[in-house]
């Protein structure tokens, strides 16, 4: 398996290996759209100066004067009347042309070898030192007109030059290789130890720590798994705390249950004092069960598996149906209930809004001291909008973004969370949530809590 170092050091590579292809291959059309004429012309120019200087000269030997020409790195081909050639300067690889080309030169025309030479797309046509690819003009020997084909000797003007590219693109290449490697190393090593990080965070341990100042995407990636190992660690310790409390609820009513059986069984307690136990294990039984279901219905919840159920009914007399509910609670405490409900056909789950309902309010009547006040307000803009505001102890402003966390037990020195298990308010959440709405909480300590919940006035398909 191939690792994140080994493909990155392999792309780079094919980039650069396809941007070199790329860049020759442009390189080539270049030379044939621009260069090619331009060179030609070039040449052109030289053969006829070189013909102009022989014409005008006081009799000196054509095999002499074009050997001096040759000299200065030019390769020649002398073509006389009768198809018989003499070649000056290096000789050239292949000396196959047509008769039809040598005749055409000698009856006065220039041949234009390099422009109609067939070397492809490739610029490496230009140092084919054939005589197919030469410029061809005629000259005027003892009087009688022959052909002389005229071309650089490309190896010895530039082949010095040649070389020294050569070297310049073998070495950029190999220091261009080498870079990769070395900067790749460094491109991976924050991956490395975000990998290594993963691997702690599985084994349970959350200590750990790696550069996350980097304003790049590694340093935005590190950041991000920062806030990831918080959340992981903060709900690994409220698991853990939760599974505590959880034991300890379990634990004291079953202890209670069992002591109490066993009391009745012995027939050791009068029948007032049975009764009084047989009415604390049917407490005790009920919390039980309201934990169990309060459980059960946040994994069915987090899993989709209760789906929602919608249905049309009127919202005013289900919240009136929970304070008629809880009565006796509210009651017993000497609050006031000061409602705002007007008449509301919502569609939901009625079934699951009733939970909604139902944890709010025995919240607020659970945390505000007797003889205080709750208000319910139900009014509708762009959403359905359902306020629920009561005079209790309220919560501190660190711990308002953690109520509806998962397992939160809140401030414990303040006993907010007495028979509680952290879950009501999530539950409350993820209820709104399936029905695409939101809850929002307002608070101080000692001046209250409001919770504010908006529903959609139609369902939104997602």
């Amino acid at each position: 398996m191939k690792t994140l170092y080994v493909r990155i050091v392999l792309t780079f590579m094919l980039v650069a290996l396809v941007s070199g292809i790329i860049a020759f291959l442009f390189s080539n059309l270049y030379y044939h759209a621009k260069l090619k004429e331009y060179n030609e012309e070039k040449i052109k120019e030289i053969a006829n100066e070189i013909v102009f200087l022989y014409e005008n000269s006081n009799g000196i030997d054509i095999h002499e004067y074009l050997t001096s020409v040759a000299n200065m790195n030019f390769q020649l081909y002398l073509v006389d009347q009768h198809m018989v050639g003499v070649q000056f300067g290096d000789p050239f690889r292949h000396y196959e042309l047509d008769k039809s080309i040598i005749q055409s030169v000698l009856d006065g025309h220039t041949y234009h070898g390099i422009s109609e030479f067939k070397s492809n797309l490739f610029v490496t046509g230009f140092f084919k030192d054939d005589v197919k690819n030469s410029i061809g003009v005629p000259i005027k020997v003892n009087d009688k007109r022959e052909a002389l084909f005229v071309r650089p000797n490309v190896e010895k003007q530039f082949g010095e030059m040649r070389i020294v590219f050569s070297i310049i693109l073998g070495l950029t290449f190999f220091i261009s290789m080498l870079m990769i490697v070395v900067f790749a190393t460094f491109l991976v090593r924050p991956i490395k130890k975000l990998t290594k990080a993963t691997r702690k965070i599985a084994s349970g341990n959350f200590d750990f720590t790696f550069d996350s100042h980097r304003s790049d995407e590694i340093g935005a990636l590190a950041k991000d798994f920062e806030r990831m190992a918080k959340s992981l660690e903060k709900l690994d310790e409220m698991r853990q705390e939760f599974v505590s409390n959880v034991s300890h609820e379990i634990r004291s009513p079953l202890t209670s249950i069992q002591g109490f059986t066993k009391a009745i069984r012995s027939k050791m307690v009068s029948e007032e004092e049975a009764d009084r136990y047989l009415g604390i294990i049917e407490k005790e039984t009920s919390r039980l069960s309201s934990l169990s279901k309060q459980l059960l219905m946040l994994s069915s919840l987090d899993k989709e598996v209760q789906a929602v159920k919608m249905s049309r009914f009127r919202l005013d007399e289900q919240i009136r149906e929970i304070i008629l509910l809880t009565e006796w609670e509210w009651n017993k405490k000497s609050l006031r209930m000061e409602l705002d409900l007007p008449e509301l056909v919502i569609e939901a789950d009625k079934q699951l809004l009733f939970q909604v309902w139902m944890n709010l309010l025995t919240n607020s009547i659970k945390f505000t001291q007797e003889n205080g006040a709750i208000h319910i307000l139900i009014m509708v803009d762009e959403d359905i909008i359902v306020t629920l505001r009561d005079t209790g102890i309220g919560m501190s402003a660190e711990e308002l973004p953690q109520i509806f966390d998962r397992f939160y037990m809140g401030d414990k020195s303040r006993d907010r969370t007495k028979s509680g298990s952290g879950l009501g308010l999530s539950v409350v959440k993820k209820i709104i949530e399936l029905h695409r709405g939101s809850i929002n909480v307002e608070s101080e300590i000692g001046r209250g809590t409001k919770f504010i919940v908006r529903l959609p006035k139609k369902r939104k398909t997602s």
